[in-house]
């Protein structure tokens, strides 16, 4: 647990139970110990391998603010399990009122004169726990630009937000359309080779009946073939 001026942390040390091509989130809980408003911002020093959900906000005099860490799916392991990853929360007094949406990045500039409380926060592997329900989700609004440097190590706002589950709802409804078409077109071919059938069987049945019809056609067709020899001799 991390005292701060403004705000208490809990926990300091952001713990992951690491697993290969697998999204690992962890909690940090943000009291407001003061009477005041206070405004934070987290930040990181690798932007793009974490989603801080939300990485700016209000806590309320006396209240209470849960934000989730979540760690991007990783396809290699690191040497000896070690993570020299790091997390900066920085905290202000803010007016009365003030919302999410009123949050600057002036509020946190030291150079302006701004009273800013720091609280540096580590990150640990720590061997695999049984599977629980993850919520994942995007937000926007987020901007990785701002850095600062402290003790040689440079921290990043830290972006909420990553790529979403892909909407498969027009890829669907293009398959739809394409199996509709193909039965469609089955069921035409289908009444085609009844029709033919069809006819067939009345062939079949003239030809039981007397001459064959097939046989009276090719006597009428070498007729006029004959005919049309004569007329040229």
């Amino acid at each position: 647990m991390s005292n701060g001026e403004l705000l208490q942390i809990e926990p300091i040390e952001l713990q992951f139970p690491f697993e290969l091509k697998k999204q690992i989130a962890c909690s940090l809980q943000l009291t407001n110990k003061s009477d005041n408003y206070v405004a934070f911002k987290v930040k990181t020093t690798n932007p793009k391998k974490y989603c801080v959900r939300p990485n700016t906000g209000i806590v309320m005099p006396h209240s209470t603010c849960d934000v989730t860490v979540t760690m991007q799916a990783q396809k290699e392991a690191p040497p000896d399990m070690q993570c020299k990853d790091k997390f900066l929360l920085q905290s202000v007094v803010a007016g009365p009122g003030t919302t999410p949406k009123d949050i600057t990045p002036e509020m946190f500039n030291k150079e302006s004169g701004n009273h800013v409380d720091e609280c540096k926060l580590r990150v640990a592997y720590v061997p695999p726990q049984p599977p629980s329900p993850v919520q994942e989700g995007s937000e926007e609004g987020s901007s990785p630009r701002a850095s600062i440097s402290e003790n040689g190590a440079e921290f990043h706002n830290a972006s909420r937000t990553y790529a979403e589950p892909q909407d498969n709802s027009s890829e669907a409804k293009a398959l739809i359309l394409k199996l509709t078409e193909e039965k469609n077109s089955a069921m035409q071919q289908s009444n085609k080779l009844q029709q033919e059938l069809e006819f067939l069987k009345r062939e079949s049945s003239r030809s039981r009946g007397g001459i064959p019809f097939m046989y009276v056609v090719i006597v009428g067709l070498l007729g006029i073939f004959l005919g049309y020899l004569l007329k040229k001799t």
